[in-house]
């Protein structure tokens, strides 16, 4: 007998959810399933034997369970056009009741093969969020905007959203051969395919996008290869930037010579607040009592512990509650906080500040801090990039790590990193092994492990970084707990 599960649309894994539930439970095989969406063909014997009934679970039969990363990787797999992806999903569904584990087995076949298809699935929603352009169009109740997009797999809807959230406030349409999308202001509603024939020309926009192209293409930092990986020679035909490509690609040699020859340079930044440093060291300072945070941050100063005070315009050191029962230590400051002496106060440090409110956390009641005080960084022409600071440098640094926590006594310290825990343990350890874990040093008492908010910011894929942003935010909710206790 062949069950045959016939599913709302493409996409339908709540559908498949509830049928795959049905069947495992009642221990019907891989092979005696017909997952239908539309994509594939009729099979004369198939339609012979079918059932569409769902069977009744077997006496006995334990509850199903599966891994959550399992959850998170079906949710794009089936946005794939492997007409076999509800196949592969129930034969893994089925699986996991008696291997557990396998979705850590990434060299497994079926595993491999689920991996491979989100991959494909996050890239091809990437293209879509890189490759739309919208063309005006005049209507009687005003302008609207429509696209065309020819996706690889059936990411239309699950991508949209994104469209929603950056162009609410105008109408528009985006038209793929499969699926269109339309968003009135109000409401977003799904409609059938259409063909590139019903985006009308604007050349008036595509001008704008053509001027714009021309303004920040750097020819300095032209690579072809890296540039056709990003943007694939097969969307160029639905680019209107596209015509400028080839003959900007010629002329970018003879346009990084003239930068060489008129460089215009302005002066740093940096150079003005090391020179106000310098004089700030020169006048007399307020009398502190000794170990306390103020004369702590005064001695900071005119750190030269390790080498790195050479480079960095100044020492960045810790600030928050003096009482603070919470404190957090990061890695080191970067660009942003070494010009204005303050940590996090970046990219990762705006990060860090929504994590924290979500965690129901006040940073005006926390103390903030980094392992090493100064900027590590590698110049690469006007821009500063960070490097990770070495063992040596972080061991150096360690005595101002040791003084602060012993003016602060917090109830709990969070590690926000590797280095983190190497300066507060002393001991290099997996991120992996201890996230989430309570450890206990010797030095400095109870450390709480996470990820440095950093990590978050170059993770590749937005659906992961969505998981590990709720797993960070979910660690900082135990140190809130354990700091309260």
């Amino acid at each position: 007998m062949i069950y045959r599960i016939d599913l709302d649309s493409h996409v339908d894994l709540d559908g498949w959810r509830v049928a795959a539930r049905r069947l495992a439970e009642a221990d019907i095989p891989p092979s005696e399933i017909l997952w239908r969406t539309g994509e594939q063909d009729g099979d004369l014997f198939v339609e012979a034997t079918q059932n569409n009934e769902l069977p009744e679970p077997s006496p006995g039969h334990r509850p199903l369970s599966v891994p959550r990363r399992f959850l998170e990787l079906a949710e794009l797999a089936v946005c794939h056009r492997d007409p076999e992806r509800f196949t592969l999903l129930y034969r893994l569904l089925l699986r996991f009741q008696s291997e557990p584990r396998l979705i850590d087995i990434a060299t497994d076949d079926d595993v491999f093969r689920l991996e491979g298809m989100a991959k494909a699935v996050r890239r091809d929603r990437h293209k879509m969020t890189a490759f739309v352009r919208f063309k005006k169009v005049e209507a009687a109740d005003g302008p609207a905007y429509v696209a065309w997009f020819e996706p690889e797999h059936h990411i239309v809807a699950l991508t949209v959203p994104f469209f929603v959230d950056r162009f609410a406030n105008m109408r528009w349409s985006i038209i793929t051969p499969h699926l269109s999308a339309r968003w009135d202001g109000l409401a977003l509603t799904f409609e059938p395919g259409g063909s590139k024939a019903d985006v009308p020309d604007d050349e008036a926009g595509d001008d704008l996008w053509r001027t714009y192209y021309a303004n920040i293409f750097n020819p300095a930092r032209l690579k072809i290869g890296a540039m056709k990986r990003e943007m694939p020679v097969k969307y160029w035909k639905n680019l209107p930037e596209s015509s400028l490509i080839t003959p900007l690609i010629r002329s970018a040699q003879g346009k990084e010579n003239a930068m060489v020859e008129n460089p215009q340079v302005a002066p740093p930044k940096r150079a003005e607040i090391i020179a106000q440093q310098r004089v700030a060291k020169a006048e007399p300072r307020p009398d502190h009592e000794a170990g306390t945070l103020e004369a702590l941050r005064d001695e900071a100063r005119s750190c030269q512990r390790c080498p790195l005070y050479r480079d960095a315009t100044q020492t960045v050191f810790g600030e928050g509650l003096a009482s603070a029962d919470l404190v957090f230590v990061g890695e080191q400051p970067g660009d942003r906080e070494d010009l204005a002496g303050k940590p996090f106060i970046g990219p990762a440090g705006a990060l860090f500040d929504r994590a924290l409110a979500e965690a129901g956390i006040d940073r005006r009641r926390a103390y903030v801090t980094n392992a090493v005080k100064h900027f590590k960084f590698e110049p690469r022409g006007k821009r500063r990039i960070h490097k990770k600071p070495g063992i040596a440098e972080i061991d150096a640094c360690r005595w101002w790590i040791e003084q602060e926590l012993g003016a602060l006594k917090p109830k709990l310290t969070v590690a926000l990193g590797a280095t983190a825990v190497r300066s507060l343990t002393g001991k290099s350890a997996s991120i992996l092994s201890l996230r989430g874990q309570v450890i206990d040093s010797p030095l400095i008492g109870p450390v709480l492990v996470t990820v440095h908010p950093s990590f978050l910011l170059r993770l590749p894929d937005e659906d992961q970084q969505r998981v590990e942003y709720d797993r960070f935010v979910a660690d900082l909710r135990l140190a809130r707990d354990a700091a309260a206790g």
